[in-house]
């Protein structure tokens, strides 16, 4: 799910640590995120925070974690884009 914020937009995701690749899909509204790392001292937050920044083309310093540092379900914080410019980024790349 995509929102707009005061600094950008949001992006909520599904994480899925320890995956044999890393990898987007869609699920309706919910963007899902696979990565290799495990979920052990925030490495599968370091990892979805790269694939963000190589599949979407986002540079890493306008990405940060807002919520979910612990859980599956995050919420990222994308600065200087809005919800219908990350919306069409997201669109391109997941389809």
């Amino acid at each position: 799910m995509i929102r707009d914020h005061a600094e950008g937009a949001t992006l909520a995701v599904q994480a899925k640590p320890s995956a044999r690749k890393a990898a987007f899909s869609r699920d309706g509204s919910m963007v899902r995120v696979a990565v290799t790392a495990p979920p052990e001292d925030g490495r599968a937050n370091a990892a979805i925070v790269e694939l963000l920044h190589e599949t979407l083309s986002i540079r890493r310093s306008a990405i940060e974690l807002l919520s979910g540092a612990t859980n599956r379900n995050k919420v990222f914080l994308i600065r200087g884009v809005t919800a219908a410019e990350l919306e069409k980024i997201v669109e391109s790349v997941i389809g």
